[in-house]
């Protein structure tokens, strides 16, 4: 079996495949996160590279919606309703252990905030997260000793800011899709205190 080209242009290309291209900041408060709606470029320089080294222990995940949230994040979300069974979406606990927080008042059109955690292997992870930079437009980059990929778009009917964000370490898939309800903090604090 021969080996791969060394030239200077080939290990180029290896080193910035196997990092991240940008850089993209939480949300901000009031439900204007700072990242551009526009799509970024989908090369190969932007594919997410999970943290190959999983904990020893696995990380719990968390059972308990306001619990995963640090007191400033909490703060933020005390006149949203938490998991209102009037939204019609199933919520808390599921069978197979992961936790939906689903963060809106029923009567609201758009307003809402939607996390589930849930354990993902480092492979249908990294097959999610690079499917989203190449066909979705989706910014990636590796922080807290994670993966983390986002967007923001403009909502289609009314005139507020959409997006998701991915969160994975450790086989723990944080992913939230919000409208108009971008707490400051928010993905960070849940991996904080998931993380440490």
């Amino acid at each position: 079996m021969s080996d791969l080209p060394r030239t200077p242009a080939v290990l180029a290309l290896l080193v910035v495949a196997l990092g991240l291209a940008a850089c993209a900041p939480e949300p901000g408060a009031g439900g204007a996160p700072t990242t551009s709606a526009t799509p970024a470029s989908a090369s190969p320089t932007a594919s997410p590279s999970p943290s190959p080294t999983p904990s020893a222990t696995p990380v719990a995940l968390p059972t308990d919606c306001e619990g995963m949230l640090p007191a400033s994040v909490r703060d933020q979300l005390t006149d949203v309703p938490l998991n209102d069974p009037g939204t019609g979406v199933p919520t808390g606990v599921l069978a197979d252990g992961s936790l939906v927080c689903l963060w809106r008042d029923p009567s609201a059109d758009t307003t809402f905030l939607q996390t589930t955690v849930s354990r993902v292997a480092r492979g249908p992870a990294l097959d999610l997260m690079n499917r989203l930079v190449d066909e979705e437009g989706y910014t990636c980059y590796t922080p807290s000793g994670g993966t983390r990929c986002e967007k923001t778009w403009i909502n289609t009917q009314y005139p507020v800011q959409d997006g998701r964000t991915l969160f994975w370490r450790d086989d723990v898939l944080i992913d939230t899709t919000y409208s108009n309800l971008a707490p400051s903090g928010y993905t960070d604090g849940i991996v904080q205190q998931l993380f440490g």
